[in-house]
């Protein structure tokens, strides 16, 4: 099936790349920009690629627009309200990687079947593909009534569309613990550091639940063990970083965040890395791998459905 990607930015050009070199069920119909001298149009019309630098309005005019099943959007969150109205009455699949949130929420090792026939499906942020696999292990053995996540990123790999979506990161994200992840309330905080070497993607979970039974900590380590082999399945860099953590709550420690009378009498803590495969930017750059890997096994599911 062949596919559009429009943002020929970081994650827009390493989606190409992906779709190139990796998938054996999509092909690159067409590279969609708004600056004729980028980068991304650039490299895309190098390998063979059709481009417009006139956005979505150029997309539709493009020879071979109809043959274009699914289309990645890679630009923004406002971008993409603009986008979703302009492609509607044309039929497409999209799969949006900006936190506009307009279709469901989708995690492929979560809930990718359920969602599979979704015009519009959204995959929630960097972030969140990350850490909302972790949460959703633990919350179906016990129930979550907090979960945090805090996403450690390379400055150097956050380009203009990511710093331009801070807010919308965390506000999605937060959403998306709790309406996918399965937690009562989620909390999200992205990191952005400066550091040299630029350091890979950190990230890390904390969930409060209410298990004493040391069996169900071991099942909770299992579960979480469990996961990280699913979503590494197809994000290869995906791994914990260190063995999960169930601890006691401390004793009279206040947990304000609590909601309903919620009781938590463990608190369980997963440290993740994620290494980028490399195919556009460097391994540090694993935020961005992450989310493209994750939409190419979307579109790939779309395309075989």
């Amino acid at each position: 099936m062949k596919v559009a990607v429009i943002g020929s930015g970081n994650i827009g050009t390493d989606l190409m790349v992906k779709v190139i070199r990796v998938s054996d069920v999509l092909e690159m119909g067409a590279m969609v920009g708004i600056d004729p001298a980028s980068d991304g149009l650039a490299r895309a019309a190098r390998l063979g690629v059709a481009t417009t630098h006139r956005g979505v309005e150029g997309l539709i005019a493009m020879d071979g627009f109809a043959d274009i099943g699914i289309v990645f959007d890679a630009t923004s969150a406002d971008a993409h309200h603009v986008n979703a109205r302009l492609l509607a009455p044309h039929g497409k699949r999209l799969v949006d990687l900006t936190p506009a949130a307009i279709g469901p929420f989708v995690v492929p090792s979560v809930n990718l079947d359920e969602h599979v026939g979704a015009v519009d499906v959204n995959m929630v942020t960097c972030g969140g593909q990350a850490t909302i696999p972790v949460v959703a292990a633990v919350s179906r053995l016990v129930p979550v009534p907090y979960a945090e996540i805090v996403a450690s990123i390379a400055s150097r790999s956050a380009g203009p569309g990511t710093r331009a979506n801070i807010d919308e990161f965390t506000e999605t994200t937060a959403r998306a613990i709790e309406a996918v992840g399965g937690a009562a309330r989620g909390k999200a905080v992205i990191v952005l550091t400066p550091a040299q070497p630029p350091p890979m993607m950190r990230d890390t979970v904390l969930c409060l639940v209410d298990a004493e039974d040391p069996a169900v900590h071991d099942a909770i380590r299992a579960a979480v063990a469990d996961m990280v082999d699913r979503v590494a399945a197809y994000v290869p860099g995906y791994r914990l970083k260190q063995p999960v953590q169930v601890v006691p709550v401390p004793d009279g420690q206040p947990v304000r965040t609590l909601t309903g009378g919620a009781r938590a009498t463990h608190q369980v803590s997963v440290f993740l890395e994620v290494e980028g495969a490399a195919h556009h930017l460097p391994a540090y750059a694993g935020n961005l791998d992450i989310m493209t890997s994750a939409a190419l096994r979307v579109a790939e599911r779309m395309a075989a459905s």
